[in-house]
Protein backbone atom coordinates (compact mmCIF):
# COMPACT_ATOMS: atom_id res chain seq x y z
CA UNK A 1 0.00 0.00 0.00
CA UNK A 2 1.08 3.55 -0.69
CA UNK A 3 0.77 6.80 1.26
CA UNK A 4 -2.69 7.62 -0.09
CA UNK A 5 -3.96 4.10 0.76
CA UNK A 6 -3.33 4.63 4.49
CA UNK A 7 -5.70 7.32 5.79
CA UNK A 8 -5.92 8.41 9.41
CA UNK A 9 -7.78 5.71 11.30
CA UNK A 10 -6.58 2.82 9.11
CA UNK A 11 -5.81 -0.19 11.31
CA UNK A 12 -4.06 -3.50 10.86
CA UNK A 13 -2.97 -6.41 13.02
CA UNK A 14 0.07 -8.64 12.54
CA UNK A 15 0.42 -12.37 12.89
CA UNK A 16 1.83 -13.64 16.19
CA UNK A 17 5.23 -15.01 17.17
CA UNK A 18 6.31 -16.94 20.26
CA UNK A 19 9.65 -16.06 21.87
CA UNK A 20 11.43 -19.19 23.11
CA UNK A 21 13.99 -19.08 25.92
CA UNK A 22 16.96 -19.82 23.64
CA UNK A 23 16.08 -16.94 21.33
CA UNK A 24 15.60 -14.51 24.23
CA UNK A 25 18.95 -15.44 25.80
CA UNK A 26 20.76 -15.46 22.43
CA UNK A 27 19.49 -12.00 21.52
CA UNK A 28 20.37 -10.63 24.94
CA UNK A 29 23.87 -12.11 24.99
CA UNK A 30 24.61 -10.25 21.79
CA UNK A 31 22.65 -7.01 22.21
CA UNK A 32 21.52 -6.50 25.83
CA UNK A 33 23.68 -8.63 28.17
CA UNK A 34 21.99 -7.89 31.47
CA UNK A 35 21.70 -10.78 33.95
CA UNK A 36 17.89 -10.86 33.98
CA UNK A 37 18.03 -11.49 30.21
CA UNK A 38 20.91 -13.99 30.14
CA UNK A 39 21.43 -15.76 33.48
CA UNK A 40 18.57 -17.93 34.82
CA UNK A 41 19.96 -17.97 38.37
CA UNK A 42 20.48 -14.20 38.54
CA UNK A 43 17.09 -13.65 36.88
CA UNK A 44 15.36 -15.63 39.65
CA UNK A 45 16.62 -13.02 42.12
CA UNK A 46 15.50 -10.09 39.95
CA UNK A 47 12.17 -8.28 40.33
CA UNK A 48 10.94 -10.38 37.36
CA UNK A 49 11.47 -13.78 39.00
CA UNK A 50 13.07 -15.24 35.88
CA UNK A 51 14.46 -14.55 32.44
CA UNK A 52 12.68 -11.83 30.47
CA UNK A 53 13.17 -10.66 26.90
CA UNK A 54 15.11 -7.49 26.21
CA UNK A 55 12.75 -4.63 25.43
CA UNK A 56 14.71 -4.16 22.21
CA UNK A 57 13.97 -7.79 21.29
CA UNK A 58 10.28 -7.12 21.92
CA UNK A 59 10.26 -4.04 19.69
CA UNK A 60 12.26 -5.72 16.92
CA UNK A 61 9.95 -8.74 17.01
CA UNK A 62 6.99 -6.41 16.48
CA UNK A 63 8.85 -4.58 13.71
CA UNK A 64 9.55 -7.84 11.85
CA UNK A 65 5.92 -8.90 12.27
CA UNK A 66 4.92 -5.53 10.81
CA UNK A 67 7.21 -6.07 7.82
CA UNK A 68 5.76 -9.55 7.35
CA UNK A 69 2.24 -8.03 7.33
CA UNK A 70 3.40 -6.25 4.14
CA UNK A 71 1.14 -3.23 4.56
CA UNK A 72 3.46 -0.34 3.65
CA UNK A 73 6.63 -2.16 2.55
CA UNK A 74 6.29 -1.40 -1.16
CA UNK A 75 6.05 2.34 -0.47
CA UNK A 76 8.64 2.63 2.29
CA UNK A 77 11.32 5.27 1.90
CA UNK A 78 12.60 4.91 5.46
CA UNK A 79 11.79 6.61 8.71
CA UNK A 80 13.14 9.60 10.62
CA UNK A 81 12.51 7.80 13.89
CA UNK A 82 10.36 6.50 16.70
CA UNK A 83 8.61 8.38 19.48
CA UNK A 84 6.92 7.45 22.72
CA UNK A 85 8.66 4.09 23.07
CA UNK A 86 7.44 2.41 26.25
CA UNK A 87 7.77 -1.03 27.81
CA UNK A 88 4.85 -1.72 30.14
CA UNK A 89 5.11 -5.42 31.03
CA UNK A 90 7.94 -7.96 30.87
CA UNK A 91 7.94 -10.57 28.12
CA UNK A 92 8.76 -14.07 29.39
CA UNK A 93 9.97 -17.13 27.48
CA UNK A 94 7.02 -18.72 25.74
CA UNK A 95 5.04 -15.49 25.45
CA UNK A 96 3.40 -14.98 22.08
CA UNK A 97 3.43 -11.43 20.71
CA UNK A 98 1.51 -9.62 18.02
CA UNK A 99 1.23 -5.95 17.07
CA UNK A 100 -1.77 -3.80 16.33
CA UNK A 101 -1.31 -0.57 14.41
CA UNK A 102 -3.32 2.55 13.68
CA UNK A 103 -2.50 5.46 11.37
CA UNK A 104 -2.69 8.56 13.56
CA UNK A 105 -1.53 11.23 11.12
CA UNK A 106 -0.90 11.55 7.43
CA UNK A 107 0.74 14.57 5.82
CA UNK A 108 1.64 14.88 2.13
CA UNK A 109 5.05 16.45 1.55
CA UNK A 110 4.86 20.08 0.44
CA UNK A 111 8.29 20.02 -1.21
CA UNK A 112 8.27 16.48 -2.62
CA UNK A 113 4.88 15.52 -4.06
CA UNK A 114 5.98 11.92 -4.63
CA UNK A 115 5.82 11.15 -0.87
CA UNK A 116 4.23 11.81 2.49
CA UNK A 117 4.74 11.26 6.22
CA UNK A 118 2.53 8.71 7.91
CA UNK A 119 2.59 8.31 11.68
CA UNK A 120 1.53 4.92 12.98
CA UNK A 121 0.91 3.99 16.62
CA UNK A 122 2.04 0.43 17.28
CA UNK A 123 0.88 -1.52 20.34
CA UNK A 124 2.38 -4.91 21.18
CA UNK A 125 0.32 -7.49 23.03
CA UNK A 126 1.04 -10.87 24.58
CA UNK A 127 -1.12 -13.98 24.32
CA UNK A 128 -3.31 -12.75 27.22
CA UNK A 129 -4.16 -9.51 25.45
CA UNK A 130 -1.93 -7.50 27.79
CA UNK A 131 -0.13 -4.54 26.25
CA UNK A 132 3.58 -5.15 26.78
CA UNK A 133 5.05 -2.28 24.74
CA UNK A 134 4.16 0.52 22.38
CA UNK A 135 5.81 3.02 20.08
CA UNK A 136 4.92 5.58 17.44
CA UNK A 137 6.77 5.51 14.13
CA UNK A 138 6.91 8.09 11.38
CA UNK A 139 7.14 6.47 7.97
CA UNK A 140 8.12 8.25 4.79
CA UNK A 141 5.93 6.60 2.17
CA UNK A 142 5.95 6.90 -1.59
CA UNK A 143 2.76 8.07 -3.30
CA UNK A 144 1.52 5.93 -6.13
CA UNK A 145 2.32 7.52 -9.48
CA UNK A 146 -0.45 7.66 -12.04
Amino acid sequence: MFFDDLPVGYRFKTEARTLPLAEIVGFARRWDPQPFHTDPEAAKESPYGGIIASGFHTILTAFVLTLEADVWNEASMGSPGLDELRWMKPVYPGDTLHAEAEVISSTPSQSRPDRGRTEIQYRIYNQNGEEVAKYRATHILRRQVG
